[in-house]
């Protein structure tokens, strides 16, 4: 069964801060049959939007519930702390958690960041989103720690955002159901981990067709072994058992009548 027969198109969901633009380019370029839908959801609704099967694949952020999905890392972010512009650790290029101790650190409900220990001091609610966190901090109301392609999704003019060196850090994934990796989605894998059109990994191999027998036996006890002797073997063989064996057996056999006609050579009279 593939995943062509199973739906119109293959559904890839994605959450906030992915940008999944040059895989779905090369998608449109390999499967011009089967048309690729995008479905922006947050982290909560991509993973349910693939246990209902509303989506074939998503881009997530890890981690996912490895007991009924599949996933594969892609890469890893850095973590930044965003700020007002004139808050004191814009003056540097990056920063750590202690440097942020006196500051309120907001937590937002969809913070994807495994922390052990938030750094700073905690605010008094849990803004609902990272949006909503972003607005807070344009107010002065506290800094946000977010993986970086979050801030730059919700970057304005009045803020900024510096590295933290010592944050959690954020890995982007393909995920899919493990019951449910059809052949578009072994495509879509083929596509993220970079393999050429032409390779065979990445979806079911079909069976191959039966190889024609070579027409012409093969000396050297390599026929029925449907191998060819290794590269270097047949040159360094042939020459022990070739040329310089019968180089040796013919030098031997002279010798052998050279000795029988040995003696002192005859003078002329």
């Amino acid at each position: 069964m593939t995943g062509s027969e199973d739906s119109p198109a293959f559904r890839l969901a994605y959450v906030p801060g992915v940008i999944p633009a040059k895989w779905v380019r090369i998608w449109n370029e390999r499967r011009t049959d089967v048309p690729l839908t995008l479905l922006q959801a947050s982290p909560a609704e991509a993973h349910d939007l693939l246990l209902a099967g509303g989506a074939d694949a998503g881009l997530v952020r890890l981690p996912v519930d490895r007991t009924v999905l599949s996933a594969i890392p892609l890469y890893t972010e850095t973590t930044v702390a965003v700020v007002p512009k004139d808050h004191i650790v814009a003056a540097v290029d990056r920063i750590t958690a202690d440097d942020l101790a006196d500051d309120i650190v907001l937590h937002p409900l969809d913070d994807t960041l495994a922390w052990e220990n938030l750094p700073g001091r905690p605010a008094l609610e849990r803004p609902a989103t990272t949006e909503d966190a972003i607005e807070l901090v344009a107010a002065g109301i506290g800094v946000l720690l977010v993986p970086q392609s979050l801030a730059r999704l919700h970057h304005r003019k009045d803020l900024t955002y510096r590295p933290v060196t010592d944050a959690p850090e954020s890995q982007v994934a393909l995920s899919w159901p493990e019951d449910r990796t059809t052949d578009l989605v072994e495509d879509f894998i083929g596509i993220v981990r970079g393999r050429t059109v032409n390779s065979s990994r990445g979806r079911r191999e079909e069976p191959k067709a039966d190889q024609p027998k070579a027409a012409k036996k093969r000396s050297g006890g390599t026929e029925g072994t449907g191998r060819k002797p290794a590269a270097g073997r047949s040159g360094s063989g042939s020459g022990r058992g070739g040329a310089a064996g019968k180089g040796a057996r013919s030098g031997g056999g002279a010798g052998r009548s050279g000795g029988s006609r040995q003696g002192k050579p005859r003078r002329k009279s």
